[in-house]
């Protein structure tokens, strides 16, 4: 009696090395992703060809509308911004603070001073305007 041996076809689909592939490009998304520092908000900062790289500042106060300013990531409007900066302030000397303000270059020249003074009045004197480097004007 003859017995024919026939190759069975595998019809399962091996997923182990489908899955390393995913898992090494999730590793890889994760380590090579930045996360923006602003709240999200695009603007168009104006242009200075006497811009300088600031490292980095304690407070950080980006002013979009009356309605719209955040200090560092916390959203505020125009009345509740001294008390927000005293908050994020944290009781240290505020002599030794440093903050950055950003507006939008269409924003309302009234909004840019009133957040100074807002920052001026909880004592904090160190105040850079941020802006984007022109790239037309070049030394």
């Amino acid at each position: 009696m003859r017995m024919e041996r026939r190759l069975q076809m595998q019809t399962s689909i091996n997923m182990t090395p489908l899955i390393d592939v995913i898992l090494q490009l999730i590793i890889f998304f994760m380590i090579t992703t930045t996360f923006k520092t602003a709240p999200g908000i695009a603007l168009e900062l104006p242009n200075s060809a006497t811009a300088q790289s600031v490292q980095s500042s304690v407070i950080r106060v980006v002013a979009v509308s009356e309605r719209e300013i955040y200090v560092d990531r916390e959203r505020t409007n125009l009345e509740g911004l001294a008390k927000a900066i005293q908050k994020r302030a944290g009781g240290s000397d505020p002599s030794s603070l440093k903050a950055t303000l950003e507006g939008d270059r269409n924003a309302n020249y009234q909004l840019m001073i009133s957040a100074l003074d807002a920052l001026r009045k909880n004592g904090i004197e160190a105040v850079g305007l941020r802006t984007s480097v022109d790239k037309k004007a070049s030394p």
